[in-house]
This record gives C-alpha cells, structure tokens and sequence, in this order.
C-alpha cells in the first residue's frame, strides 16, 4: 500500500506507545521518533531520543526490547505479519507452534482401541458361527445315527445288517459254489 504522512505519523506513534510501554515513563511523544533515508520501497531507518535531554538517543539496546514487547501491536496496527513487516538487527518473534484441537496420542490410542474391538467383536461372531455349524453338524449326525445303527466289534465301527428277506449278504455269497455252504 501507499507510504505517506499518514503512515509515518502511525508508525511514529506506534514506536512512542511501544517505549512508553517499555520504560513505564510518559515522557516520550511522536516528536521523539525519527525517520531517516525513507524510499519509495518503505525502507528506513529510526532513531527515538529522549525528551528529558532532547539530543541524546536512546540505547539501542532500549529500543529493541521496547519493539520486541510490543510487536503484535505494531503488526496489527499496519494490518502486516513478521514476514511482512521486518526490523533488522531484531529477531522476528517466532508464533507458538498450532496444536490441534485432539491430542496427537488420543487419535492413536482411538484408532488402536477401534482396531481392538474390532478384532474381539470378530472372534465373537466367528465363535458364534462355529459353534451354530458344529450344533447343526451333531443334530445330523444324530439324525444319520438313528437311522444306521452302528454296532462296535473289537473297537471297531460295524454297520448293522439289513437282513430282511430277500436280501442276500454279499459276503458269503460266492461266485462258484466250490467252497460248504453255512
């Protein structure tokens, strides 16, 4: 924007407050600040000097503090930031670093609690499921075992024979008739 009058008076002004703030004395006024070798691309210099003596200046040292303590105020004033608005020989104060809104720890402790329950929720559901299929696999073995009724000889599993007439058991039937009959 446009360097004038207007802004060198804010400037000043704003300078004046930030040392009067600094030293805790009213004494110093607009006056007090000067501007030296402003160019057309808002570049200068300053110098505030005392009002009780007039000529001396005051330290350098004063100044920096003074601007330092009251640099928020300075950038607003002019509407500009730390990168915009720059005094050289005096750091730029550094903005506190963005925390966000949720704990970086939280989010991890959440996603890690939502994989957990997540898991325990599917060996439920698959316990379930087993226990189901092996109830419905017994209720048809029990079924299949009514109608076959499964005789055991020397430990070992037998089918019982059908043996109603006109069935033949295959066993002893034999192709040729050379062996005795039973």
């Amino acid at each position: 924007y446009a360097w004038d009058a207007n802004e060198e008076y804010l400037f000043k002004a704003m300078v004046a407050f930030a040392m009067r703030r600094y030293s805790r004395k009213s004494t110093t006024q607009i006056s007090n600040v000067l501007l030296c070798n402003v160019t057309d691309r808002v570049s200068f210099w300053f110098v505030v000097t005392d009002s009780s003596k007039n000529v001396t200046t005051v330290p350098g040292s004063e100044v920096e503090a003074a601007i330092r303590m009251n640099r928020n105020r300075i950038n607003n004033a002019f509407l500009l930031s730390d990168k915009t608005l720059q005094f050289l020989k005096i750091t730029s104060t550094l903005s506190p670093p963005v925390e966000p809104s949720t704990p970086v720890w939280l989010i991890v402790f959440g996603v890690v609690l939502c994989i957990i329950v997540a898991g325990i929720v599917f060996l439920i559901v698959s316990g379930i499921q087993k226990h189901k299929k092996r109830n419905e696999e017994s209720t048809e073995r029990d079924n299949l075992e009514e109608k076959v009724e499964v005789t055991l000889e020397n430990g070992i599993p037998c089918e019982a024979l059908d043996l109603k007439p006109g069935h033949s058991n295959g066993v002893f039937a034999a192709d040729d008739e050379r062996f005795t009959s039973l």
